[in-house]
């Protein structure tokens, strides 16, 4: 019986290969193929119904219900057995429909005289296509061997949609990759850009879902996997592992000797598809399972499946990594996420950067900051929607990205981006001057880092120093800790490129989204708040006084300024500044020159610093504000969520308060203070800053010439003047007020 099934299977899918190879146009192909399903399952129904948007499902071709009801009758995600199906991407199969649980009854179809009802998703990885639907009047549940039949042909009919096959009028038969599409993600990197799209990892594009010969397909399957599963074991064998390292592998080393996994494949094959067809759509099958568990681990294990499964196809098509298409001269890389080595292998030869997944607080976010290239994450969908060379358009300050926009859309962003560089010019004049007010407070700008790429910006954008230098982009990139040599080697390019201008280093901070691919993972259910930064530096010293060391000795007798990450409380940025007292007086007993000046400062990202006695304020040479982490704690606005992460502005006045608290506690020492993160590259916001006393601010530096501009026209005991009337009348921020007021200053 499961032999005559099979048989049965693949004699279908051979005539539904004749039928979608014959020239016929996208409606006349679609029309054919129920008719050839509901003939051979001995049903007297099969229809297709297929996604005219995300939310609603378009009946498109159907054998038995009435032909009038195609491209009429619709459904919203859901709604219905049809729905149900495509919104739990699980089948359903009942014996009595009408009585079924979300049955949604459609006149126009004259489907009330069916009982039976069988339907799958037609899909392929991470993409919903359609739902296909069988139907009879006799009240029976479809046997496993049906249910399995449907689904191949599920699979190849989502393989022939993809193609093209059955392009045609209305919004349900409209050819997939070929319509304008917007994304809105997440700003990570402000700035627009207009390009074509290059795929980081490139899609496999099954073009033979349908195979005459099983055993030779099976050969190909069982070759394949052979060689996947060598190439895994491989990766086990490095030496360079570490037991965590290996632990992680080894479970994916399980997916690929996973025996169910390749007799799942086997039995597809079996039933007509080919070997690439197989390996599809057990992927597609298995992802909608995982998607359905509740433990977000095994959710997690969809990346091991993915990347297990595109492994394998590209073994099957001998494609690997390289498709053999040629990087556009305008390429804005398109990727589910991506690691900052591999970014910065790309450098700045790209034009924008758009990930799926990703962080705004990501390392790769870090890099495409300091590569001045616009990013946009969490644009969900499109590495399953964009091809290779498709046109994309990048606007980082908004979040969005068009793909294949229209060109009036088009149009306007390139005017967009003519109005921006106009305006860098503009800025460009400014470069050498100083950003003094017109009521003469001069405001020191610096520019934030983290690679040698960074640093030709210093004197291009007329930033006076660096306010922050990350250093730990340096630990990120490589594949195992790196040497004091190599640090003291490289921080001391940092400062001989600087030209005299002062660097602040900030020593390691990993942890929450920073993690080292050499460093056990820890699984925290708060890491923003968790062990990081200069909390992993006192508990592991053996790092913090290893890059103390580079530090000073990339000095070499030069002035050397160093500070401690989420310094939290006193006795911490004791204990780290007794580490680099420590230093000091070993470098000079071993005869090494030490810093002629010496600054010991500390971030301050908690609101518990700014309450520390009077000895810190003494004790500590500068102070910068690190505001991305600071407004995040004070509000209790986790940065990385987007429900709350722009609900709380950086001018409410309770924030501008606690930041005149710090510029309070800091006078009476003359400890000197600065602000550094995304709002002071924002002019309105360093507006505000500058007006409640902060006299030094550190951004990116494509921000300094915008907030320089902005500064030199206007009066900040003015400024200063409007935000102390918001307060006094009782506003919450003081936005609005500063905005009215600049528009009538000409602004």
């Amino acid at each position: 019986m499961a032999e005559r099934s099979e048989s049965d299977s693949r004699k279908l899918l051979r005539r539904l290969r004749d039928v979608l190879a014959m020239p016929a146009k996208g409606q006349d192909r679609l029309d054919r193929i129920p008719h050839l399903i509901a003939d051979s399952m001995g049903t007297e129904v099969c229809s297709i119904y297929l996604f005219r948007d995300a939310d609603t499902l378009e009946l498109c071709a159907t054998e038995g219900l009435n032909k009038s009801a195609v491209h009429k009758t619709r459904m919203k995600l859901g709604e219905g057995l049809v729905g149900r199906v495509a919104r739990t991407l699980q089948p359903v199969n009942t014996a009595d429909a009408p009585n079924e649980k979300g049955f949604r009854f459609m006149p126009e179809t004259g489907e009330e005289f069916f009982s039976s009802f069988l339907g799958v998703p037609i899909q392929r990885v991470g993409e919903t296509l359609g739902v296909l639907v069988v139907q009879s009047k006799v009240a029976r549940a479809f046997s496993e061997d049906e249910m399995d039949a449907v689904e191949v042909v599920a699979m190849v009919l989502a393989e022939m949609t993809e193609l093209g096959a059955f392009a045609g009028d209305g919004s349900g038969m409209a050819a997939l990759h070929k319509q304008p599409l917007l994304f809105r993600g997440t700003t990570g990197q402000e700035g627009a850009a207009e390009g074509r799209v290059w795929l980081h990892e490139p899609r496999v594009i099954v073009t033979n879902p349908v195979a005459d010969d099983p055993l030779t397909e099976i050969d190909r399957i069982r070759a394949a996997v052979g060689v996947l599963r060598v190439s895994v074991d491989d990766l086990l064998e490095a030496e360079s592992l570490d037991k965590d390292q290996k632990a992680v592998l080894e479970a994916y080393r399980m997916f690929a000797h996973s025996r169910g996994w390749l007799r799942r494949m086997e039995d597809d094959i079996q039933r007509g598809l080919s070997a690439e067809a197989a390996v599809e759509k057990e992927q597609s099958a298995t992802r909608s399972r995982l998607e359905q568990v509740p433990d977000a681990y095994l959710r997690e294990r969809l990346q091991d499946l993915d990347d297990l499964s595109n492994r394998l196809l590209r073994i099957l098509t001998g494609q690997g990594q390289d498709t053999g298409a040629a990087m556009p001269d305008n390429p804005v890389l398109v990727a589910r996420n991506i690691g900052p080595a591999e970014l910065l292998e790309y450098g700045r030869k790209l034009k924008g950067v758009v990930l799926e997944d990703g962080s705004v607080g990501s390392h790769a976010a870090v890099v495409a900051r300091a590569l001045s290239i616009p990013l946009v994450v969490h644009a969900k969908g499109i590495t399953t929607e964009a091809l290779n060379g498709d046109a994309i358009l990048v606007d980082g300050d908004q979040g969005l990205v068009h793909l294949r926009a229209e060109e009036t859309i088009s149009r306007s962003f390139r005017d967009k981006i003519a109005m921006q560089a106009e305006a860098q010019k503009r800025y460009a004049s400014l470069r050498d001057l100083p950003a003094t007010t017109r009521d003469g407070i001069r405001i020191e700008l610096q520019m934030n880092a983290g690679l040698m790429a960074d640093l030709p910006s210093l004197v291009g954008s007329g930033a006076e120093g660096v306010g922050l230098f990350r250093t730990e982009l340096q630990f990120l990139i490589r594949n195992k800790m790196p040497q004091r040599a190599e640090l003291a080697v490289l921080y001391a390019r940092v400062m001989d490129a600087a030209k005299g201008r002062p660097v602040a280093f900030r020593t390691l901070d990993i942890g929450s989204d920073k993690v080292l691919p050499y460093m056990k993972p820890n699984d925290e259910p708060n890491p923003a708040m968790g062990w990081r930064a200069i909390r992993v530096g006192l508990d592991k010293p053996g790092v913090l006084r290893m890059q103390l060391q580079a530090l000073l000795r990339a000095a070499a007798g030069r002035n050397l300024s160093v500070m401690f990450p989420l310094i939290s409380e006193f006795g911490e940025f004791q204990e780290a500044r007794g580490h680099m007292l420590r230093e000091i007086h070993r470098e000079r007993s071993l005869g090494h020159k030490v810093p002629a000046q010496l600054e010991i400062g500390t971030m301050l990202e908690t609101p518990s610093l700014a309450y520390a006695p009077d000895a810190f304020f003494q004790m500590t040479d500068y102070i910068s504000i690190g505001g991305n982490d600071l407004k995040q704690f004070f509000f209790a606005a986790d940065r990385e969520n987007e429900r709350v992460r722009k609900r709380y502005d950086t001018l409410n006045l309770s924030f501008l308060a606690f930041l005149e608290h710090v510029v309070a506690r800091c006078a009476p020492f003359g400890t000197k203070l600065s602000f550094c993160g995304e709002d002071a590259g924002r002019p309105i916001e360093a507006l505000a800053l500058a007006a409640i006393g902060l006299r030094r601010l550190s951004m990116r530096p494509a921000s300094i010439g915008p907030v320089k501009a902005l500064l030199r026209s206007i009066d900040l005991s003015a400024a200063r003047a409007v935000i102390d009337k918001a307060r006094a009348d009782g506003a919450e921020t003081a936005r609005p007020a500063l905005m009215e007021w600049l528009a009538a200053q000409g602004e």
